[in-house]
Parts: C-alpha cells; structure tokens; sequence
C-alpha cells in the first residue's frame, strides 16, 4: 500500500476538468462549457498586468464579457456567483464598455491549468472575471470575481433587499446613503446584513451584531485596513481594503452605514 501511495505522487498532477458558466439574463439561460468558450470567435490572449487574485502579471485566454451578455442593457444589474458562494454585485453599464476599462471573462484550459491563488489552495478557474485598464474606470477589487459559477440578471439590490436600506428621511447627500452604495460595492459580495443578501460567505454584519457595537473604532478601521494585523490565523480569507481601494473618506462613510443600521436591526 504504501508503494502504490508512492507511485501515485510521482505521477504529475491531473489537469482541472472542463467546467460549465450558467448565464441567467434573458428568458431562456443559457450554459458555456470550457471549450466552447476557449473557441470562440472573440477569443484572444490578454495580458493583465495587476492581477487582482494572484498579485502579478499573468495571461489569460478570455472573451470580452459583453460578448456574452445579449439583451443586457446597461442599466441592468448582474451578479456573479462563485462556487465559494461570493456573490459580486454589478451594474452591468462597466461590464458592456468596450473601453478604456474593459470586463473579460478568463477560461481556465484544463490542459494548461491556472497556478493555485495560494498554497494548498485551488486556482482562479475556471472562470475570471478580469479587467484591462481597470483604473480607467475606477475598477474595485470586488469586481474581479473568480471560480464564477453562474451569471445572472436581477433586480437592484436596494428593490430586492429593503431590509439594508437606512432610513429613507436622509438627505440625498448624507454620508450614510455613500456607505450604502459602498457597503454593495465591497462588503455585500460576502456579507449579509439583517439576514439579507445572496451571499454565502462570511457572517451577517448586523446580526446579532454590528461590528460598530464590539469593536474600539481604531481596531475596527485596522481591521478593515488589514485584517491579519488584528487577527491572523492561515485560514483567513478577508482582504484588506486599503487607502488606494477604499479611501479615508469613504471608509468613514461605510462605517457611519454599519453604525446607522446597528440602529435598524430586523426583526
């Protein structure tokens, strides 16, 4: 038995099995596999230079993600789902440009696999969502979905979930009406609030409670800052939202949210 366990980690790794994109966004969804999309005809090499999941430069076999999107408008609302249960909120009008920033899906070959975003860790694949010029239209990390499962058009998150509304007497310029918009930004693709939110990822920010109501305000923005200063363990999957990603001003509106909605809390 052990020799056989022997032969067998000599043999070189298996390449990652073909996979399926579901995309619900019209009347009838529609499933990719691997194949069909490493052969399409809008199919090219990019380069990404910033890598968001992997931290560098890599090449991408990938098909501009509008090429994918028929019938979508872009006052349309889409959310990407991962295998992991991230679900990235997204309008779809970036999605749709064809430049300066532009969205393309990345296809993992399996016979070329993707190296694993960490050790022990699988990959990106099989599915990436990347952008070329992302700071041309002022791209955040959370727009960058990996390991996408599905697809999917639905309404705005403010009509599907009106338990993460504030209150609706604030003035439309109030810094807690910015921290909603920036909490569906980079918050809600793995978070929950009041019970609400599709994602399957990290815990409800407001039940049973709201980080404003057990963390000192200083460690609670050097969590947010960066996470494995606070608390570090290998398993931690949080990132950190630095200055260049969520700006001073806007890390203190997303907080005037959370503490507002401590006072919301559903029932």
């Amino acid at each position: 038995m052990r020799l056989l366990f022997a032969l067998l980690c000599l043999l070189p790794a298996l390449p990652s099995a073909a996979a399926s994109l579901n995309l619900q966004i019209g009347d009838q969804p529609r499933t990719w596999h691997t194949e069909q999309l490493l052969t399409h005809p809008q199919a090219r090499d990019i380069t990404i230079e910033q890598d968001v999941a992997y931290k560098r430069t890599l090449h991408y076999r990938a098909v501009p993600l509008a090429a994918l999107l028929e019938g979508v408008s872009a006052d349309d609302h889409l959310q990407a789902v991962a295998l992991d249960g991230f679900a990235a909120e997204m309008p779809a009008g970036p999605l749709l440009q064809a430049g300066p920033a532009r969205a393309w899906l990345a296809i993992e070959d399996p016979a070329q696999p993707w190296p694993p975003l960490a050790a022990g860790k699988p990959s990106a694949g099989p599915f990436y969502l990347v952008w070329t010029a992302p700071q041309a239209s002022h791209i955040r990390p959370e727009q960058w979905p990996y390991q996408i499962a599905s697809i999917r058009r639905l309404p705005p998150v403010a009509a599907r979930f009106p338990a993460l509304l504030p209150d609706p007497t604030l003035a439309k310029d109030n810094a807690i009406r910015q921290g909603f918009a920036l909490f569906q930004q980079n918050c809600l693709a793995c978070h929950r609030l009041n019970g609400s939110g599709d994602a399957q990822f990290g815990p409800d920010l407001n039940l049973p409670h709201n980080p404003t109501e057990y963390f000192q305000p200083a460690y609670l923005r050097q969590y947010i800052r960066d996470p494995q200063s606070l608390r570090h363990w290998p398993q931690a999957r949080m990132p950190g939202f630095p200055v260049q990603v969520l700006s001073d001003p806007e890390l203190d509106a997303l907080l005037a949210y959370l503490k507002h909605m401590a006072g919301r809390k559903a029932q």
